[in-house]
């Protein structure tokens, strides 16, 4: 990408989206497009239509999307295949319209099978049940992929979707309901440690292992990803099943290809946060599923590997959770 590319970030108040925007700018990248949901409604098709063709953006990184955790795709699974159905449609075929060189389309590891082969594979996808809790995102996920692919196939676009590990970093949402598993529990620990509680209490049973990847790194790969050569990027736009008779998606997996337990999770930001008492699993809350490592194998083979170790990235996470509180709850 040419520094002076016309580059819009949708989604870029998100976790993802926003470090995207401070990568890219860190990078001397001059002409990034960006609006809040105030100034430009993706859910509207008109307005979405609109705006690609006034500003005609020269490259696509998809980062808006509605996401929560567990709770959140339980109480709202109809706002969640809904939203992201249409944002994802109106953004992609707007591309397209306007002569958009690349394309990236963030997506999620819920795509892949609740008992996927580990470590997941980009061939993964397709080949057995989504975990249930989260279904619906994952569903609106597979079809934005399958979009790119079609668009690819058909009018010879070159789209790509990243699907990352779970993320987590600056920005995060740290809602006691909505958020994801590192922010909840950060917000947990810190909260029973202002209060002098002498417990805290994790949902399940602390078996499934999850991989996490600093969200700062994962923007880092994002960018790294749209600028290949040709010949490099080509490679992720993936085949015509029907003509090779292979099942090639143009996705790419984005981690750090190792995982750990949620127990051992917990443990880590209990260090952090300074919490110094103990921890109980209600195990009577949903695991959701047992395993999610990333195979980045694909990742690994561009030269990219990432660079922020998990113990780092929780200590400038609670850091900026805490800058992100009132004075008085900042002890």
């Amino acid at each position: 990408m040419d520094k002076t590319a016309k580059i819009y970030i949708a989604g870029h108040r998100g976790l993802v989206g926003g470090a995207i925007v401070r990568n890219l700018q860190e990078k001397g990248y001059t002409n990034l497009l960006t609006h809040t949901h105030a100034e430009l409604d993706l859910t509207d098709q008109k307005a979405t239509e609109a705006f690609f063709a006034g500003e005609k953006p020269d490259y696509v990184f998809l980062a808006a999307a509605k996401v929560g955790g567990i709770l959140a795709n339980d109480l709202y699974p109809a706002e969640f295949i809904r939203d992201n159905l249409v944002i994802q449609t109106n953004i992609i075929d707007a591309a397209y319209k306007n002569n958009a060189k690349r394309l990236m389309f963030l997506g999620s590891s819920c795509i892949y099978p609740k008992l996927a082969a580990q470590p997941m594979k980009e061939a993964s996808l397709l080949t057995g049940p989504l975990e249930p809790t989260n279904r619906p995102y994952a569903l609106a996920k597979i079809a934005g992929i399958e979009m790119c692919w079609s668009y690819n196939r058909q009018y010879g676009t070159r789209y790509i979707a990243v699907m990352p590990t779970n993320l987590y970093g600056p920005g995060d949402n740290y809602h006691p309901e909505n958020s994801h598993v590192i922010p909840a529990l950060i917000r947990k620990f810190h909260e029973a440690k202002m209060c002098n509680s002498p417990t805290v209490t994790v949902w399940g049973t602390g078996t499934p292992k999850r991989e996490f990847l600093y969200n700062e790194d994962m923007a880092d790969a994002c960018v790294f990803l749209m600028n290949l050569p040709d010949e490099k990027y080509n490679q992720f736009l993936g085949s015509d099943e029907s003509t090779t008779g292979t099942f090639e998606p143009p996705v790419v997996n984005i981690g750090m290809g190792e995982d750990l337990t949620i127990a051992e999770l917990a443990e880590a930001v209990k260090q952090v946060v300074g919490f110094s008492g103990t921890i109980d699993f209600d195990s009577s809350k949903p695991d959701g599923t047992p395993r999610k490592l990333m195979d980045v194998t694909r990742l690994k083979n561009t030269g990219w590997n990432a660079s922020t170790s998990l113990s780092k990235g929780l200590l400038l996470a609670y850091g900026d959770f805490q800058n992100r509180l009132p004075v008085t709850q900042q002890r």
